[in-house]
């Protein structure tokens, strides 16, 4: 199963709107098969392995992260998949709340009489699925924060250089994490101030995140570094002008009309539900620090990924986080450390919320 999970992470930020799944089979010691879910979300990682398998199938075990589906979408149940292969015993990692299977694929592989064990590493398989529990379960994308900033918890100088304040191994960590989500997000602010591309680079041949702009009025230059490149580009906007929504479209933005909450501003929790509705699974949030506090004071950070450099600014400099609108410490939300990592000069901490 650990092998099938780490087959299954592969996918992670290439699969959506599918769940990365890992699959093995195996039979008298002998792996015979195994495959992730194919990149775009098919075909699944089960009919890949029983492809490799072939009739050397019959009789063995196929270890599964993620409960075999059992109803018909654009590709047939997986659970039929192993049922007609001759498969003895399925183990499976965590089982499917979509809806559409909870449950109903492994109770299809019992009624074949297939010996079905569940929950082996389920703790891994749930961390691993986040995203994909999240929009099934929450109707909105895993939210991954990313603040890159010195020690003294600034991320621009008081002129707005902030290229680059951590070095080149963290930054191609960042770049990982950007392959690992299923889209990479900022606020307006940050697309105007830095005109980012928001692609993995230096990565080889990757599928690339959708890259999403929240801007209220889309006040964002329609010639910009994103609607230059290829990978797709969408922007979420509350109450825009009609002119500015056709020249971004133009230039092959998808703009996505959200609702609005106090003050006019767009209502994040309606734009990540939006975003489910998408498909998203994943999404990886680099600033700025308005719309970074606003998503930690909604209680929509899912995961703060903290890139901290050995340099100090002052007071001048730009605050890696806005206001927040908090007069008690008590009301601060508190976060749980599950890694620290040194990355060249700098270090990541990486918080669950």
């Amino acid at each position: 199963m650990a092998h099938a999970l780490t087959l299954a992470a592969r996918g992670l930020g290439r699969v959506w709107p599918n769940p990365a799944v890992g699959c093995l089979i195996v039979k008298d010691g002998v792996v015979l098969g195994r495959a992730r879910t194919a990149d775009g979300g098919r075909p699944h990682a089960e009919t890949q392995a029983l492809t490799q398998a072939g009739d050397a199938a019959q009789g063995a075990t196929a270890y599964v992260t993620l409960e075999p589906c059992a109803h018909h979408g654009k590709t047939p149940p997986c659970a039929d998949a192993l049922v007609s292969a001759g498969i003895a015993r399925v183990v499976v990692a965590l089982v499917d709340p979509d809806p559409r299977v909870a449950g109903s694929g492994i109770a299809r592989l019992r009624a074949a009489g297939i010996d079905v064990i569940e929950g082996v590493m389920e703790a891994e398989a749930r961390t691993l699925q986040a995203g994909f529990l999240s929009r099934v379960m929450r109707s909105r994308p895993m939210v991954t924060l990313k603040l890159a900033m010195t020690l003294d918890g600034r991320i621009a100088t008081a002129s707005g250089e902030s290229r680059w304040i951590t070095g080149p191994d963290a930054r191609a960590h960042v770049h990982a994490q950007r392959a690992r989500h299923d889209a990479v997000m900022v606020g307006a602010g940050t697309a105007r101030a830095d005109d980012p591309q928001l692609t993995v680079r230096d990565m080889g041949d990757v599928p690339q995140p959708v890259r999403i702009v929240l801007s209220r009025r889309l006040n964002v230059p329609a010639d910009s570094a994103m609607t230059r490149g290829d990978a797709p580009v969408w922007m979420i906007y509350g109450d825009a002008p009609d002119d500015r929504i056709a020249a971004l479209t133009a230039r092959g933005v998808t703009a996505i009309r959200c609702a609005t909450g106090p003050g006019g501003q767009i209502d994040l929790s309606v734009a990540l539900e939006e975003l489910g509705t998408w498909g998203l699974t994943r999404v990886y949030c680099e600033g700025g620090g308005t719309l970074a506090a606003a998503l930690l004071a909604q209680g929509l950070v899912d995961r703060l990924d903290c890139y901290t450099a050995g340099a100090a600014i002052g007071a001048e400099g730009t605050p890696a986080l806005g206001a927040m609108g908090l007069s008690l410490l008590a009301d601060a939300p508190r976060l749980r450390l599950t890694e620290t990592r040194v990355l060249g000069p700098d270090l990541l901490h990486r918080w669950a919320v």
